[in-house]
């Protein structure tokens, strides 16, 4: 709650809320342009970020691969506009995306950040995309999460967890943040592992269910009108 983090999340708020609104104000067609934009940019962020650590020679196998959640729903999200059939990784992202980047801008934790304006920037920019993306779809372009799409994502999540735990305990990285609890004051984060990480799973599970159950009151709200 410093004066840093109430601007820069009024910035964010401000921000998502003027795309939503724009974007009701746009055709189908302009809509589908604007999602190709977010997805150029988090391709370009995926992909110069990364370059960058290396080039500036602090690429680091334990801390610079795209295995936190984030990195992984900032994949999917760049190339989610540019592919016809995209229901199945919507309805992923459409939870990982806009959870993961919401906790990603509320309690900001960065990792590796060089102390730049480009790492800092890049940050906000990278996951106000990923909350922002399939939320757009979801408002703009008419996509909604598919029936017991929150109960697959989870067990996708569970699977994804499953292969990235072994690989932290292999070469000491802390992805998804399944080996060590983020270093934010998050009130999702109870207890120390592995306690955390079950409140973890209750708290996303609940997360899950409520963002369905809220996607489907909109819808329902929308076919009365």
């Amino acid at each position: 709650m410093s004066n840093e983090w109430i601007v820069n999340n009024s910035i964010v708020v401000a921000v998502v809320l003027s795309f939503l609104i724009i974007g009701r104000k746009l055709s189908i067609q302009y809509n589908t342009r604007v999602t190709y934009l977010m997805g150029a940019i988090l391709f370009f962020s995926s992909v110069i970020t990364p370059l960058r650590t290396a080039l500036n020679g602090d690429w680091n196998i334990v801390t610079d691969l795209p295995f936190h959640l984030c990195g992984i729903s900032g994949l999917i999200c760049s190339f989610l506009p540019f592919i016809k059939r995209k229901q199945f990784l919507f309805d992923f992202v459409f939870y990982t995306g806009i959870i993961g980047g919401i906790m990603s801008v509320l309690t900001p934790q960065m990792n590796g950040y060089d102390g730049s304006y480009f790492a800092y920037l890049e940050y906000y920019v990278r996951h106000v995309l990923i909350l922002l993306l399939p939320l757009y779809m979801f408002k703009n372009l008419n996509i909604k999460p598919s029936k017991y799409s929150s109960l697959k994502s989870f067990f996708i999540l569970n699977i994804l967890m499953i292969v990235v735990m072994p690989l932290n305990f292999y070469i000491g990285s802390n992805y998804m943040y399944l080996a060590e609890p983020p270093q934010v004051n998050n009130p999702l984060v109870i207890g120390e592992w592995p306690f955390y990480l079950l409140w973890f799973e209750i708290f996303i599970l609940g997360l899950m269910a409520a963002f369905y159950g809220l996607s489907t009151l909109k819808l329902n709200v929308k076919q009365l009108n």
